[in-house]
């Protein structure tokens, strides 16, 4: 394999990781087949494994999903594949009402080890409804996994893990990442769902990021390191399970916290680790917690109103500044 790996090829990596693996491992989506993917993500896979495990479907997210469901609870591993994340929103009883709730309410007789990938996120000037990250949608729903990985060693040890769970799991990929490079993982590398990684170590303050707020952040603390505040990075990768213990113990050392999200601030995920911060953690902070989110807007075109919206290296450079002086 080559030395460096782009985001996307880790997609299409991963997955057919996971096909070789197991014969249960089955795709589908929109333009997934010959065609590679709208992203390029799975380009290769129908070469490999033909038309009997790679399934192009109609402009149909609801039949994209209920296909997957079924499939899923009669045995197969499902990879389904929603073009956008905002396109969710087409499925969305599916997913928010049938999938996650079927192994409850058959007290455990029927699982549904499906994946939903989809391609979130802004930065790349695709307009109000092809842009949202939408990770605080499905945050909502009890019984959904969240993977969103930044790296792609992330995206190939994620999927593998996503795609071995019993239960159902929305995985994210982050547009605006889909060209970066990274190291490729080892053969059967499995990056365990709900455990966080610290990215760069700090003692100042702590910043929490998810996706394509990882390298923003980390860029961030570089900009920071040359004024003396030195910030430790934590990279999530995923909402739930939610590895609130990581935070916790980079607080012990820094006692400040600062939230680096896309999702609008109304409802994003950073309130929901301040809160358990406020609740578990609150006699390690000696400052204000800062969250550093989206506006409450739908997503401009133009870049220069985009930037506006979403968060930037200034903004969380200019949060930290204060929360360090506080």
């Amino acid at each position: 394999m080559a030395d460096v790996i782009t985001y996307r090829e880790a997609v299409a990596e991963g997955i057919a990781r996971e096909m070789r693996r197991d014969t249960s491992v089955v795709c589908l989506g929109e333009d997934i087949g010959a065609a590679g993917g709208v992203f390029k993500t799975t380009v290769g896979l129908h070469k490999e494994f033909g038309p009997e495990r790679v399934w192009d479907t109609p402009i149909s997210e609801q039949a994209i999903v209920g296909a997957a469901m079924g499939a899923a609870m009669t045995g197969m591993r499902p990879v389904a594949e929603i073009m956008f994340s905002d396109f969710l929103a087409c499925c969305w009883d599916y997913l928010a009402n049938e999938i996650p709730k079927v192994r409850y309410m058959t007290g455990g007789q029927v699982t549904v080890p499906l994946v939903v990938r989809t391609a979130n996120g802004g930065g790349l000037g695709f307009g109000a409804q092809h842009s949202q990250a939408t990770e605080n949608w499905a945050l909502t729903v009890p019984g959904l996994k969240i993977a969103a990985p930044a790296t792609p060693a992330d995206v190939i040890g994620m999927l593998a893990a996503a795609i071995r769970s019993d239960d159902p799991v929305v995985f994210f990929e982050h547009k605006a990442l889909l060209a970066t490079k990274g190291a490729p993982p080892p053969p059967g590398h499995v990056v365990e769902l709900g455990r966080a990684a610290v990215v760069r170590e700090g003692a100042d303050v702590t910043l929490v990021a998810l996706a394509s707020m990882v390298p923003l952040a980390l860029r961030a603390a570089d900009a920071l390191s040359g004024e003396g505040i030195e910030a430790e990075v934590i990279d999530l990768r995923g909402l739930v399970p939610l590895d609130t213990t990581t935070v916790l113990a980079s607080l012990r050392k820094t006692s400040r916290l600062v939230t680096v999200e896309e999702n609008p601030y109304q409802g994003g995920w950073g309130a929901t680790v301040v809160s358990v911060v406020a609740d578990e953690g609150f006699g390690l902070l000696d400052a204000p917690v800062r969250r550093v989110a989206g506006e409450c807007v739908p997503l401009p075109f133009a870049d220069a109103l985009e930037e506006q919206v979403i968060p930037t290296v200034g903004k969380v450079v200019t949060a930290v500044r204060r929360l360090a002086a506080y």
